[in-house]
């Protein structure tokens, strides 16, 4: 498929999505949301991905959304922008596939926000994160107030989010906002690296740590043990078990199929 605001890339079962607008830091208007939501509804389902690395083209990862919608919008607009963005974050948290943010520089607002819904985030060292929209009079309308607090903690969410400040990459890995700083020439190999990593396993495994794990924040801990187990067991029944115990005793590299 053809995209005006986005580039999709695959090579050796990775899907690599930028976000291009760089003349606009890649601020998220409503059409490059939308894109984005095609193009995981389909990097989900293609048998020659089994993961995605999104990242930003230029000196932005996202610098944010597009300030001249948001000054236009109505209520009933601005709930149902929320709603759409929410909407489409969500496909990437819950893809199957593992999904690594490559963060090349600015990620503010709708930018962070889209880092936060990604499995993994790999920061280059000129990389800035910030939740600014208090500065407009506004919140986060795509997720960060609730997966902020989820990933580093009450108290240093809501200093980000109720100051709007900026945050260098640093800063961002001390508060656990980022699992990796890199420095910026050094962001598309480490991101590749990490992914071949986790691709090197089960891909049925991969698909269950991201499920139960989503999952059981919702959950008590006993619900969440109950739901791991069951999980466990139904992997015990699948060729790729087989497969990848068979072949740590045999002392070589498995050969996981998917089944």
């Amino acid at each position: 498929m053809t995209y005006e605001n986005l580039t999709v890339a695959v090579d050796e079962r990775i899907a690599t999505v930028t976000v291009n607008r760089p003349d606009k830091l890649n601020a998220l208007n409503a059409a490059t949301i939308a894109e984005l939501g095609v193009a995981i509804g389909d990097l989900r389902t293609r048998s020659d991905v089994a993961g995605v690395i999104l990242t930003g083209a230029g000196r932005a990862f996202v610098a944010g959304a597009d300030i001249g919608e948001l000054a236009a919008q109505t209520p009933e607009a601005a709930r149902a922008r929320s709603l759409r963005g929410q909407g489409i974050f969500r496909l990437y948290e819950t893809c199957p596939k593992p999904v690594i943010a490559a963060v090349n520089g600015f990620a503010l607002g709708g930018g962070c926000e889209l880092a936060l819904a990604c499995h993994v985030r790999i920061a280059s060292d000129v990389a800035k994160f910030g939740q600014p929209e208090v500065r407009l009079g506004l919140i986060p309308g795509y997720g960060g107030s609730q997966r902020l607090p989820r990933l580093v903690g009450r108290g240093r969410a809501l200093q980000l989010l109720l100051t709007g400040e900026i945050i260098d990459a640093a800063e961002a890995l001390r508060i656990g906002l980022v699992n990796r700083v890199v420095a910026a020439g050094e962001l598309a190999g480490a991101a590749r690296a990490m992914m071949l990593l986790m691709l090197a396993n089960g891909p049925l495994a991969l698909a269950a740590c991201i499920d139960v794990a989503d999952r059981g924040l919702d959950m008590t801990l006993e619900e969440g043990l109950a739901l791991e187990a069951e999980r466990f067991g139904a992997l015990a029944g699948t060729s790729d078990m087989g497969e990848g115990t068979r072949a740590f005793l045999e002392k070589r590299p498995p050969q996981f199929t998917g089944a």
